[in-house]
């Protein structure tokens, strides 16, 4: 495989971490709009002009881009990428093979409003906590990555969003908040159809801490202390609280991918005897 290429099990890795490189869809207007999913965070982009939006990015910047199988349009994209200094590969095989295989996708349709040139806008509660930092999180690892989010009093919400032409959510009466028993983290994960098992451990544990559930997963206190801690040390500063926020959720995802099955306990074990002097 060149050097140029990344793989669907590579992309996997990486899609839903702070590191995950940009991802842009270049399929063909025709066949991006007649599709239904698209990978998590991919904005489209013209094939035909690379060049022209080439110019709306950062040298050196990690890129993947993506067409229907990996051949003409995502390749000529990533050279073109390549030649302006830009770190760009292309998905070998394409969205076909990684819908073929585990990587998750999304359904592009189930973002209100959804404008491929500019960064969607989310509007809830002041103070968020557990699930008004988790869903922001899940919205910028697998949404929209340039996802904006604005906090307000509870009785401005709606109509700040209306205003404004953003999405409300996690509140009464919207349509992206509690359905039942489940949290609003929960609401995003089945709207936007993502099928990842680490994620749906995080909901299952976000839900615990959320609805006062502890017993719904050993970690759901843990939660609970932690965002309730990052809370008061971000003095009520809500953009504060998304800071410090995030990297718990990226650490319970990579605990879920890879990390789920260590086990620690004392005393430790007695490491092994080495030969040698």
């Amino acid at each position: 495989m060149p050097d140029f290429a990344i793989s669907s099990e590579q992309v996997l890795t990486l899609l839903g971490t702070p590191g995950c490189p940009r991802i842009f869809d270049v399929r063909r207007r025709i066949e991006f709009d007649a599709a239904e999913r698209i990978l998590p965070g991919a904005r489209w982009r013209d094939p035909a002009a690379p060049a022209e939006w080439a110019d709306t990015l950062s040298a050196g910047m990690d890129v993947i881009v993506y067409c229907t199988h990996g051949n003409r349009c995502s390749q000529a994209a990533a050279a073109i990428l390549r030649e302006r200094g830009i770190a760009a590969r292309y998905l070998s095989g394409g969205i076909a093979a990684s819908m073929a295989s585990a990587v998750p996708t999304i359904l592009k349709g189930a973002l209100p409003g959804r404008d491929e040139r500019v960064p969607s806008l989310w509007v809830t509660r002041i103070q968020p906590k557990i699930d008004r930092i988790a869903c922001p999180w899940l919205v910028r690892r697998f949404i929209d990555p340039d996802a904006r989010f604005l906090f307000v009093s509870p009785a401005q919400v709606a109509a700040v969003a209306e205003d404004l032409g953003g999405i409300a959510y996690d509140i009464e009466g919207v349509d992206f908040g509690h359905e039942g028993e489940r949290c609003t983290f929960d609401t995003l994960i089945s709207r936007f159809g993502i099928v990842d098992s680490a994620l749906d451990a995080l909901a299952t544990i976000v839900r615990g801490a959320d609805t006062a559930r502890l017993d719904l997963a050993p970690e759901a206190a843990g939660l609970l202390a932690i965002s309730l801690g990052n809370s008061a040390m971000a003095g009520g500063d809500d953009h504060r609280a998304l800071e410090f926020g995030f990297p718990v959720y990226d650490a319970m995802l990579a605990w879920r991918r890879r990390a789920v099955g260590e086990k620690h306990n004392w005393p430790a074990k007695t490491p092994a005897v080495y030969g040698g002097n």
